[in-house]
């Protein structure tokens, strides 16, 4: 891994508020292993970590788009996963060519789950639940973004939204990359694509690309847990992550309603611009 970089991955299980998210990673102060809890989260330093085709080693811990084995200090279980939904390509676009602060990556929209994790005690069995996997990789997470993600609605609907202040070469610009895969079909709303951002804030999201428009209403009910962030390939930065906010979520094709859905266990992350 080159200088000032980091790389991480992000596995989030979930079965309705049962929800552990676990992240295995490498910076400039090595490999590490953070887990987000409904009640907090945890950091874990770990012994190298190495990657061998699409399984990461790190510490005693094993991650792989199959499943996971965890052993830590408290911490100890095995999920076993189903057919991963992957999207039907890089969710950065064009952008995948070019130098950028923080590149991410969906590995898995949505796939089932079986297996437990033990946590301080606390057992949380994840049978019949959902999971979702991405990746993010390069020197720093953007000064402001926000990010949300579910995959748990009363219909067959898995979302992901991103929306952050991006460096690019001399100047700044708002990008967002969004991806929502309802009934089978997967819908792209991206900047690449001509979105243009109608209002993006804590607690409401409008999206609006060519004959389609994305309405997200956030209701983040608590200020959720930290975790450590890279900050020019250090894990000095802290972010936190509410894993069940709730959500109102509907989109139009053509002015035609194509879903209206809602969720109280969404992931989500909200860092303002540093001037608001």
């Amino acid at each position: 891994m080159g200088n000032k970089r980091f790389e991480g991955w992000y596995f989030k299980h979930q079965l309705e508020n049962n929800t552990v998210a676990l992240i295995p990673g490498r910076s400039v102060n090595g490999a590490f292993i953070q887990i987000l809890l409904p009640n907090g989260a945890r950091f874990y330093k770990t012994h190298g970590l190495s990657v061998k085709e699409d399984e990461i080693y790190t510490g005693n811990c094993v991650f792989s788009p199959h499943g996971c084995k965890i052993e830590l200090p408290g911490v100890q279980g095995k999920i076993e996963y189903g057919t991963i939904t992957p999207l039907r390509s890089d969710i950065m676009g064009p952008f995948r060519f070019f130098p950028m602060e923080c590149r991410h990556g969906v590995i898995s929209m949505a796939h089932s789950l079986r297996g437990s994790l033990t946590v301080g005690g606390t057992d949380y069995i994840f049978d019949g639940g959902t999971g979702y996997i991405e990746k993010d990789s390069g020197i720093s997470f953007p000064g402001s973004y926000q990010w949300i993600q579910c995959n748990d609605f009363p219909e067959p609907c898995a979302m992901m939204v991103s929306i952050a202040r991006i460096p690019f070469g001399t100047i700044h610009f708002t990008g967002c990359i969004c991806a929502i895969i309802y009934r089978g079909r997967e819908y792209r709303i991206a900047t690449y694509n001509g979105v243009r951002i109608l209002l993006a804030n804590e607690t409401h999201i409008c999206l609006s690309q060519r004959n389609l428009q994305l309405n997200i209403e956030i209701s983040p009910f608590n200020s959720g847990h930290s975790l450590k962030a890279p900050v020019y390939g250090l894990m000095t930065g802290t972010v936190r992550e509410r894993i069940n906010a709730e959500i109102h979520i509907r989109l139009w094709e053509h002015h035609q309603l194509i879903f209206d859905l809602r969720s109280p266990y969404a992931a989500y992350e909200y860092v303002a611009p540093k001037n608001s």
